[in-house]
């Protein structure tokens, strides 16, 4: 692999990945019923729009869940690995392979984009408690369904909050348990899962 396809491949990992973190955040943000009106997610529903609406007519949502942007991350993963595979040179697997390590990707980002949510949360409440600031508050709003049901469960420690430790754990061992074992399972090489 010579060094201006290593550098097609970098491109095409950061720009894409973006714009499928983008896209997943539109479906995040919809199933937590977020803001429409924060600046943030005003961007995020311009950004998508052009390749979600066609989507829609195909692609009806249900009970408060975007189907249409859960199969636009797809094919976007599915389009990134494809291109990936050429650039590095190895003969393209069949297509249901490529679609479950599109999956597995697409879960692997769920989980990263959860991890660091609550990492900022965490750091924003330290820094700016109680600010109302639009992006403090759209990561409150994603990261209230992850905790509530932690909290439900653990006593109150008298302002400390211990939620967010459990939520690591749960989403380190989802990670470990659930993303790893499907990736062994579908045999998708480690090269690949790297570039999610």
């Amino acid at each position: 692999m010579n060094s201006l396809n290593t550098a097609a491949i970098y491109l095409l990992q950061t720009l894409g990945n973006l714009y499928l973190l983008v896209v997943l955040l539109r479906f995040l943000l919809q199933l937590v019923r977020a803001d429409f009106y924060n600046p943030i997610s005003q961007f995020i529903v311009r950004a998508t729009k052009p390749l979600l609406m066609p989507l829609r007519r195909i692609i009806p949502g249900y009970g408060g869940l975007d189907f249409a942007s859960l199969v636009l991350a797809l094919v976007i993963q599915l389009v990134l690995m494809v291109l990936i595979i050429v650039l590095m040179g190895y003969a393209l697997p069949n297509i249901v392979l490529l679609v479950a390590w599109s999956a597995i990707g697409i879960l692997a980002l769920f989980a990263k984009i959860f991890f660091f949510v609550l990492i900022i949360s965490v750091i924003l409440s330290w820094v700016a408690q109680g600010s109302y600031n639009p992006a403090v508050l759209l990561i409150n709003q994603l990261c209230e369904p992850l905790l509530a049901p932690i909290r439900r469960i653990l006593p109150a420690l008298g302002g400390l909050d211990l939620s967010p430790i459990f939520a690591f754990i749960a989403i380190r061992l989802f990670d470990m348990l659930v993303i790893a074992n499907l990736a062994a399972v579908a045999s998708m090489p480690r090269g690949l899962t790297l570039a999610l």
